[in-house]
């Protein structure tokens, strides 16, 4: 009888590793998302400021982009998100370029699509109440220690 136990107890050890490798390794999956989202919460080299040029049927999104670091930043691009009234209408991207330290860099990009002409004429015909734009930016660049 105790023999019996003894290897029931083996068995359910040995089911219990193989159950716990893959969640080891989907928990070492979240620990390098983790160091990965550790990496992303560093503070930032850039500090950015969005301005809007003419925004009709085609809209200009400008970018302030700071260098607020002791470093000389390369290969500086820039992505732009425009949305109005929550839903988006495009994107664009323009390659900013070398930055050096404590200077500053302007961005600018234009988003021209049909829906954003849509929107446009449906807001200049009445029929949306309002025309908030907004811009998700992502800026994104190369530098040495």
């Amino acid at each position: 009888m105790f023999k019996s136990l003894a290897g029931v107890a083996l068995v359910v050890a040995a089911a219990t590793a193989l159950l716990a490798a893959p969640a080891n390794a989907s928990t070492a999956g979240t620990s390098a998302d983790a160091s990965v989202a550790a990496t992303a919460a560093r503070p930032q080299l850039i500090r950015t400021k969005v301005y809007f040029g003419r925004c009709k049927d085609t809209c200009q999104v400008k970018v302030r982009v700071t260098n607020i670091s002791r470093k000389t930043l390369y290969r500086v691009k820039l992505n732009a998100n425009l949305t109005i009234n929550g839903r988006k209408m495009g994107a664009c991207y323009d390659n900013v370029g070398t930055i050096k330290a404590r200077k500053v860099r302007w961005a600018s990009c234009t988003v021209r699509t049909a829906t954003l002409s849509r929107y446009y004429n449906a807001w200049l015909d009445g029929d949306l109440a309002s025309y908030n734009k907004y811009a998700r930016t992502s800026v994104s660049y190369l530098y040495y220690r």
